[in-house]
C-alpha cells in the first residue's frame, strides 16, 4: 500500500488548490486530485472582490493573476430602478481595484502554486468512493483517466468539489439554512464594449444586468430573471437576453448591440442556497461544497479563498497535535459565524424585489458620497453586512437625506 498522505484534497480549483498550496507550504504531504484535465473553463461569473484579491496578494500570487491580462476595475455602479450608487470603496488591505479573471486564467495560477509548494497533483482522476474505517474517513478510491482504480490514504480528506460534491454525498453531509433560488442567469462575452467598470443593475419587473471587463479585452454581460420566466426566456435566448438589457440598462444596451458576441450563451439555474455540515471524522468540505449561495453578490471565489485559508490553518493545527475533530469543528463554526450576514444579504437582494425600506436606504446611499464608499466597502469585504446595516449606521445615512 502507498505511504499515507497527510491530506487529500478532492477538487483543484478555487477552493482546493489554495488548501493544497497552503498545507504543502507548511511541509505537509498533500495530494490534490481533480476529475477534469485542467485548465478548463467552468460555469462562473469569476468576479473577485478586494478581500479575495487580498488573499492572492498575501499568498504572493496577485501579480501572476494580473499578468494574465485581466482588466482592473476601479469603478462600480450598483442600481435599483432610480437609485444609483456609483463610485468605489476605499482601499482594503492596500487593494484599490477588483478583478474578474477568466477561470482559464485564474485556476492555472492556483494549481501551479500548489505544485510549486510541493503538493502532488493528479488530474483526470475521479473520486469513486471514500475509504471509511470505524466511521472515520481514511482515504479515497480514485479512477484514473485510463480506468485504473487506485486507493490512497490520508489523515484528512477535503471535499472541494463544488455544490454537487461527491465527497459530501459520500459522507452524507446534510444541509441547513436552505433558501430556494429566486432567479436564473444567462451570460456570455463581448468584444468592442467600452470599459465603464463594474455594473450590477436591477430594473423593473425583477430583472438584473451585470456587466464587467475580464481578460483579453472582453466584457462579461449577464442577465437575471425570476425562475418562473425561465421557459419563456429559453424559447429565444438571444432576443430575451437583449430585451432584458434594453429594459434594465438602456444606457448600456446600445453598446452591447454594437459589440461582437465572442462566445455562446451559458445558462444556469443554480442549486439552492445552503450551508452543509462541513466537518466530520477525517473529512471537511470547503468552497461551494460546504457553503453555496446565489451568484448575485459575486462572493463565491473570494469566500473560497478565505475559507481555504481558514481550513488549511485548522488542519495544520490538527496535524501538529491538536485533536483533529476539534479543529475541524472550529473551522465550520468560524466559517458560519463569519458568513451569516453576507448570506442573509445575498439571499435577500438576489430575489430582485427590494423592500420599500431597503429601496429608501439605497436612495439615501446614492446621494451620500461617504455612505457610498461605505456601502461599496461592504461589497468589497472591508466591513461586514452587520456593520453596514446596524440600526445606528442606517439611521445616520437616512438622517443625512
Amino acid at each position: 500500500m502507498n505511504e499515507p498522505y497527510d491530506v487529500i484534497v478532492v477538487g483543484a480549483r478555487c477552493a482546493g488548490s489554495p488548501v493544497a498550496m497552503l498545507l504543502a507550504r507548511r511541509g505537509f504531504r498533500v495530494l490534490a486530485v481533480d476529475r477534469t484535465a485542467l485548465p478548463a473553463d467552468t460555469v462562473s461569473t469569476h468576479y473577485l472582490q478586494q478581500y479575495g484579491l487580498a488573499r492572492l496578494q498575501s499568498w504572493g500570487l496577485l501579480d501572476e493573476v494580473l499578468a494574465t491580462g485581466v482588466t482592473p476595475i476601479t469603478r462600480m455602479t450598483i442600481s435599483y430602478d432610480d437609485a444609483v450608487i456609483s463610485g468605489f470603496a476605499d482601499p482594503i488591505d492596500g487593494i484599490s481595484a477588483t478583478l474578474a479573471p477568466r477561470r482559464t486564467a485564474l485556476d492555472p495560477v492556483l494549481l501551479r502554486a500548489a505544485e510549486a509548494a510541493g503538493a502532488e497533483v493528479r488530474l483526470g482522476s475521479t473520486l469513486r468512493d471514500l475509504v471509511v474505517e470505524d466511521g472515520v474517513v481514511r482515504g479515497v478510491r480514485l479512477q484514473t483517466a485510463d480506468g485504473e482504480l487506485v486507493e490512497e490514504r490520508a489523515r484528512v480528506v477535503v471535499g472541494a468539489d463544488g455544490a454537487r460534491s461527491r465527497v459530501a454525498e459520500a459522507v452524507g453531509a446534510g444541509t441547513y439554512d436552505v433558501v430556494e433560488p429566486a432567479c436564473f442567469i444567462y451570460y456570455s462575452y463581448w468584444e468592442g464594449i467600452p470599459d465603464t467598470g463594474f455594473h450590477s443593475r436591477i430594473g423593473l419587473g425583477r430583472q438584473q444586468v451585470g456587466l464587467w471587463p475580464t481578460n483579453d479585452g472582453r466584457t462579461l454581460v449577464a442577465v437575471m430573471r425570476t425562475r418562473d420566466r425561465y421557459g419563456e426566456f429559453r424559447r429565444d435566448v438571444e432576443a430575451s437576453f437583449h430585451e432584458v438589457c434594453e429594459q434594465v440598462v438602456p444606457d448600456l444596451a446600445e453598446q452591447v448591440r454594437a459589440g461582437s458576441q465572442a462566445e455562446r450563451f451559458t445558462g444556469i439555474r443554480y442549486p439552492d442556497n445552503f450551508y452543509r455540515v462541513s466537518a466530520g471524522p477525517g473529512w471537511a468540505l470547503v468552497g461551494d461544497a460546504g457553503y453555496h449561495k446565489d451568484p448575485f453578490t459575486g462572493k463565491g471565489i473570494s469566500d473560497a479563498f478565505t475559507h481555504a485559508e481558514l481550513l488549511a490553518g485548522k488542519i495544520a493545527e490538527g496535524l501538529e497535535g491538536r485533536p483533529m475533530g476539534d479543529v475541524l469543528a472550529e473551522y465550520a463554526g468560524e466559517r458560519d459565524a463569519g458568513t451569516k450576514g453576507a448570506y442573509a444579504f445575498t439571499t435577500m437582494i438576489s430575489d430582485l424585489d427590494l423592500s420599500p425600506e431597503l429601496q429608501g436606504l439605497f436612495r439615501a446611499v446614492s446621494d451620500n458620497e461617504p455612505a457610498t464608499r461605505q456601502f461599496l466597502s461592504m461589497v468589497g469585504g472591508g466591513i461586514s453586512g452587520e456593520e453596514f446595516f446596524a440600526p445606528a449606521n442606517v439611521g445616520r445615512i437616512l438622517a443625512a437625506v
